[in-house]
């Protein structure tokens, strides 16, 4: 009988789509549900525990009470023991005293829902003395300990559980500051490792900042995208340094790791969340620039969680301009760029082919898939 150990932090990625980049502290959480955020890593959770039920009969799970995993096994097929029990809400030190009990108990993995926070505190705890496999279901997703989908993870998993003997490595564990991220500002640190199983086809990679040699490239293809500009039509933009290069262009200050909208190239609104983009694009013209994420070749699914599958819903393939660097693209060394907005058929509808705009009339066929 192989022994699981899951840890699903409930609050995770609520964040995201209604623009506030994480949901660390209570004030903030508050305001999230106040915006309409709902809790997502229970749901991505399961989507990777449905890649396990091969192994069902020969798996048991060991979890915490309630929404940080009791909940979600009392309704499925597999084994479970509640090693953790939680009275009410679940508090960020519940993940530390949880991991404390899986260590004890000696699982042969961690599967674990949340974001760069989450994988912060499990790095303190567990190192690397237990395989361990992150469900991306967090809006700060940096660290490469986790898959690139939570459907991913799971068949990470039960290759790991099914000996199918894959190699572990120490991967880094990168945490954003949280308020500082909030003001459009990047401080990263490493915080620990984690000892993950490693199949290239299913884990992400370091997300890396654009070169400083990119610079005059993204000027460039912020004026091309400037000169193609439409009347009466909404331009949605964000996130990143290569597209707040157009909002520079146009004397507009942007917000660097948020989401804007412009309208006959003044200003319409900034840092938008996912309700605030279709009450304002309704059903108008409306355009989105959009540039992958370095490193990790996400161009939806990964730090712009305001450009949800509703917002994608709303526009045309045409309607989507990419914007990537020379640079930016070689880094991803062939690799297509990625689309997970957990709908299948929006990210399927995203994915094609597409001209990436590297600079002034200079662009590239690029492919784009859905994960």
């Amino acid at each position: 009988m192989k022994k699981l150990g899951l840890i699903i932090n409930p609050i995770a990625g609520m964040g995201g789509k209604v623009g506030l980049k994480g949901t660390d502290g209570q004030e903030v959480l508050r305001e999230a549900i106040k915006r309409g955020a709902n809790p997502e890593a229970p749901t991505k959770a399961q989507k990777a525990l449905e890649q396990l039920k091969p192994l069902s009969d020969q798996l048991r799970i060991y979890v915490a009470g309630g929404k940080m995993g009791a909940d979600l096994l009392a309704k499925s097929p597999f084994q479970y023991e509640i090693i953790h029990p939680i009275e009410g809400e679940s508090q960020p030190e519940d993940t530390l005293l949880l991991a404390e009990k899986l260590l004890e108990e000696e699982v042969d993995l961690i599967l674990f829902a949340g974001g760069d926070g989450t994988a912060r505190d499990l790095a303190s705890v567990i190192k690397v003395a237990i395989p361990t496999i992150g469900i991306p279901a967090g809006v700060k997703i940096h660290s490469p300990v986790y898959a690139t989908t939570p459907e991913h993870a799971g068949k990470l998993a039960l290759k790991n559980l099914s000996d199918q003997g894959l190699s572990l490595r120490d991967e880094e564990v990168i945490d954003i500051e949280e308020e500082a991220f909030r003001r459009d500002e990047i401080i990263t640190k490493v915080y620990g490792y984690l000892s993950v199983p490693y199949d290239e086809s299913h884990m992400q990679n370091l997300k890396s900042p654009t070169p400083q040699s990119d610079e005059d490239a993204q000027v460039s293809a912020a004026l091309d995208i400037i000169d193609q500009m439409e009347e009466d039509t909404y331009y949605i933009i964000g996130s990143g340094s290569t597209v707040a290069s157009v909002m520079t262009e146009l004397g507009i200050e942007p917000t660097m790791l948020g989401v804007d909208i412009i309208r006959n190239k003044e200003l319409v609104k900034k840092d938008v969340y996912e309700q605030e983009i279709l009450d304002i694009i309704g059903d108008q013209p409306a355009k989105l620039i959009v540039t992958p994420m370095g490193g990790q070749g996400y161009l939806f699914g990964r730090g712009n969680h305001q450009l949800s599958d509703k917002v994608l819903e709303r526009l045309d393939k045409t309607d989507i301009l990419i914007v990537a660097t020379p640079g930016k693209l070689n880094g991803l060394h062939g690799k297509p760029l990625l689309v997970y907005t957990g709908n299948r058929a929006i990210d399927e509808k995203i994915a094609g082919y597409y001209p990436v705009i590297q600079g002034y009339q200079n662009s590239r066929m690029y492919k784009v898939i859905a994960v």
